[in-house]
C-alpha cells in the first residue's frame, strides 16, 4: 500500500525552484519556525489533502511535455518530514524520466533522508545560518542536524545548489557571505549559491492565520545592497 503523503498546493510551472519550468509540490507540516517564513500555512502537521505518490504522478503527467527541459520540485513545509512518500514519489519520477530536486532546510531523520536522496538529481539546500545559536533563535531549529545533512549530500555525490534569504540586519554584511563562502569550501558537490531577498509579501497570510510577524518591523532588502552581496560569490557558484 502506498503511503499517503499531506500536500498543501501544487504548482504545475514554477520556474526559481530549480533548472528550467518545474512542477512544484508543496508538502504541509514543517518542524522549524524561522522569523521570515513565507509559509507559514505550511506549518502544521497532520493538515493539507493525502494523496498517493501514484496518484501525485498522474497530475503530473499532464505537464510532461512543458517539463522535459526542467522536472518536478518538492518543497514545503519540509519534505523530510514526509520521507517515505517524498522517496516513493521520486522513485516513481525518476522511473518516468523527470529530473528530481528536493527543496529542504536539512532537517530530519539522516536514515531516511539517504532514502529520498537516492531517488534525487538535484539538492536545493536552505542554509539559513551558521551558528547553532542563530539557528536556535532564528529558526528553532539545530543546526548539527543541518550539517550532517549537508555532508550526507556530499557522501552521496548529489549535485547541490545553496540557498540563503538574506535579511537586513541579521546576515546581509559581507562577513556573512565570506563566511558561507569559506563554509561551503568543504562541499565539492555545490554548484550554485543562490542569494534571496527579503520580503515581505507574506503578511497577508500572517494577519489572516492571526500570527504575529516576527519580523515585521524589518525591511524589506534592497536591490543593490543584494547586488552588492551577490558580486562576492566566486564565478562557479553562479
Amino acid at each position: 500500500m502506498e503511503t499517503a503523503g499531506y500536500i498543501h498546493s501544487f504548482q504545475s510551472m514554477g520556474a526559481v525552484d530549480g533548472p528550467g519550468l518545474r512542477y512544484v509540490i508543496f508538502l504541509q507540516g514543517c518542524p522549524l519556525r524561522c522569523a521570515y517564513c513565507h509559509n507559514p500555512d505550511t506549518w502544521e502537521f497532520g493538515r493539507g489533502t493525502p494523496y498517493s505518490p501514484g496518484e501525485v504522478l498522474m497530475k503530473i503527467q499532464r505537464y510532461r511535455p512543458y517539463l522535459k527541459n526542467g522536472g518536478v520540485t518538492v518543497t514545503g513545509g519540509e519534505p523530510l518530514s514526509q520521507p517515505e512518500f517524498t522517496a516513493e514519489l521520486f522513485r516513481l519520477l525518476k522511473e518516468e524520466g523527470f529530473h528530481t530536486a528536493l527543496d529542504t532546510s536539512g532537517i530530519g531523520s539522516l536514515e531516511m533522508a539517504g532514502e529520498v536522496l537516492s531517488h534525487t538529481d538535484l539538492v536545493l539546500a536552505d542554509v539559513k545560518f551558521l551558528s547553532s545559536a542563530d539557528y536556535q533563535t532564528y529558526c528553532r531549529g539545530n543546526f548539527e542536524n543541518v550539517i550532517q545533512f549537508l555532508n550526507l549530500t556530499r557522501r552521496m555525490q548529489i549535485p547541490m545548489w545553496v540557498r540563503r534569504v538574506v535579511v537586513p540586519g541579521l546576515n546581509d554584511e559581507p562577513k556573512d557571505i565570506e563566511d558561507l563562502i569559506s563554509f561551503l569550501t568543504d562541499y565539492d558537490n555545490v554548484e550554485k549559491v543562490e542569494l534571496l531577498p527579503f520580503r515581505k509579501l507574506c503578511l497577508e497570510k500572517y494577519e489572516r492565520l492571526d500570527i504575529p510577524f516576527p519580523l515585521v518591523n524589518t525591511p524589506e532588502m534592497a536591490a543593490d545592497s543584494l547586488s552588492e552581496l551577490q558580486s562576492l560569490l566566486p564565478s562557479r557558484y553562479l
